[in-house]
């Protein structure tokens, strides 16, 4: 696994052993940061369910300018902070372990809001629904803000989404994966 463009370009990073994780594929991880290269520049982002931390560093290396990373893993929180101390980000991270829903209470509490919210929880739950209606709700994203969930299960996302707030924007496919791309409605 490594940050695939921008400063920290070509940087290796560590990675969760075992089967708890599954790091998002280069490819789809390149997909997905050609799509919103742009929306990077000086954002806020959060990475929900962290695993390595790779998406949020990603987004740093292209331009985002702070990222909120969050896992209830201790091994995970350990791997990110390797790489943070390997790609010497700390001054632009945030870095929380607890659970998605402690995570997303504390910035609610704190008033922060995010550019960009990256969900790629474990694919059997419903936390990226549970975590997208409580950030909607609680207004923690950005008027033009947008939130990227990572699935293998697009029909089950979709049914349990609220279309009346959310935009779909875009669903890409890579393998098995989904990427879908969700913005506020413009009222």
């Amino acid at each position: 696994m490594r940050i695939i463009s921008g400063t920290m370009r070509g940087t290796k990073l560590f990675s969760l052993e075992g089967n708890n994780t599954r790091p998002t594929l280069d490819r789809v991880k390149e997909a997905l940061f050609s799509k919103i290269n742009y929306d990077l520049q000086d954002a806020v982002v959060l990475d929900l369910f962290s695993g390595s931390g790779a998406l949020a560093l990603e987004a740093l290396s292209r331009g985002a300018k702070k990222a909120f990373l969050c896992d209830s893993s201790i091994d995970a929180i350990k791997i990110i902070n390797k790489n943070i101390e390997k790609t010497k980000t700390s001054d632009k991270i945030v870095l929380l372990k607890c659970d998605f829903k402690r995570a997303l209470e504390k910035f609610k509490n704190e008033k922060i809001k995010f550019d960009i919210v990256f969900l790629d929880p474990p694919y059997i739950t419903d936390f990226a629904q549970e975590a997208t209606k409580f950030i909607l709700e609680n207004n923690l994203l950005n008027k033009d803000g947008m939130i990227i969930l990572e699935t293998n299960d697009k029909e089950r996302i979709l049914e349990k989404l609220d279309k009346d707030i959310l935009e779909i924007k875009d669903i890409k496919k890579y393998g098995k994966v989904y990427l879908i791309f969700l913005y506020l409605k413009k009222i």
